[in-house]
C-alpha cells in the first residue's frame, strides 16, 4: 500500500476528534477509498507530512487495542 509523503496532496476531507483541543497533539483521519475500505491518518501539526494508509479492519484493530490498553 502506498504511503504518500505529503498528506496535503490527498483528495480527502480530514477531521479530528471532537475531543481535540486547539494546538493539541492530534491525529487526523480521512476516508481515502470507501469502495476498498481504506482510511488515511496524518499528524495535525504537520499537514504536509506523510500519511499512513490503512485498511478499515487494521485501523479498527488498532483503535480497539488502544481502548483496551493493550499498547502500553
Amino acid at each position: 500500500m502506498n504511503h504518500p509523503e505529503n498528506a496535503a496532496t490527498l483528495p480527502v476531507a480530514w477531521w479530528k476528534s471532537s475531543r481535540s483541543e486547539a494546538g493539541a497533539q492530534c491525529v487526523e483521519c480521512a476516508v481515502l477509498d470507501p469502495h476498498h475500505r481504506v482510511a488515511a491518518l496524518c499528524d495535525s501539526k504537520t499537514p504536509t507530512g506523510p500519511a499512513l494508509l490503512l485498511p478499515y479492519d487494521t485501523l479498527n484493530t488498532f483503535v480497539t487495542a488502544l481502548k483496551q490498553g493493550a499498547l502500553k
